[in-house]
């Protein structure tokens, strides 16, 4: 079997494209991002069995959710906390600082997820700014005064939202966020009844391959086959 000039002009020209591709993700590898994180929260989704929802804080960096049961009382809260970085690519890294307080309040008047509007100003080469939104899934439980554990609530990273893309050169990228821990997935944090929980949020940069190399690489795997066919049958006619 020989190949005919077309197919091998198709696949000298993806390896030219793929050699250029491959030269592009080099000089993705080696950028560093660093720049300042910001952020402001968006209007929640109360959820079905919350039928009187109680919120503040949408358009500001603090958001509350729930009437307290008692005057005195005060309601769940959330504050996103700014902080600057500095990441390679793939590199696991503190994109903010967030504060978790659980509050005592009444059946009914939560709400079940809230959007994290993330601004993200990069500092120059890359000189962008940009939002990626996200989404905290709020669990609150029902309290039991002989278990604090069993009193606890929770915050979930809405792993359906984890990721988001940017455009910076001729590269794209994804921003990920990772969860609360920089070693291991943790995806959730927990506060007891009437106490704060302070915790760092952690994302992580890709870079999104580009189809023409994928492409070529699928054209290579097609050319060596076609090849090694070729010398079985060149072996058997001898």
């Amino acid at each position: 079997m020989k190949l005919s000039f077309v197919f091998a002009a198709a696949i000298s020209s993806f390896f030219v494209s793929s050699t250029t591709g491959f030269g592009f993700s080099g000089q993705a590898d080696a950028l560093t991002f660093s720049g300042i994180s910001s952020a402001t929260w968006g209007e929640p989704t109360p959820g079905s069995a919350n039928t009187t929802p109680i919120y503040t804080g949408v358009g500001s960096n603090t958001f509350t959710w729930g009437q307290p049961n008692l005057p005195a009382g005060l309601p769940n809260k959330l504050t996103f906390n700014q902080t600057s970085f500095s990441a390679d690519i793939n590199s696991v890294f503190k994109i903010a600082d967030l504060t978790y307080f659980n509050g005592t309040v009444l059946p009914d008047t939560s709400v079940e997820f809230v959007p994290l509007n993330l601004n993200v100003s990069f500092s120059p080469p890359v000189g962008i700014s940009q939002v990626f939104d996200f989404s905290l899934h709020l669990i609150n439980t029902l309290n039991d005064a002989r278990d604090p554990e069993k009193s606890a609530d929770f915050v979930f990273i809405d792993t359906n939202l984890s990721n988001r893309s940017f455009t910076f050169g001729s590269n794209k990228y994804t921003l990920e966020l990772t969860g609360f821990n920089p070693d291991v997935r943790q995806i959730s944090i927990k506060a007891l009844e009437g106490a704060i929980t302070t915790t760092a949020i952690y994302a992580k940069i890709k870079t999104i391959p580009e189809p023409t190399s994928v492409a070529g690489l699928s054209l290579l795997g097609i050319y060596l086959i076609s090849r090694k066919n070729s010398g079985k049958k060149n072996t058997k006619s001898l």
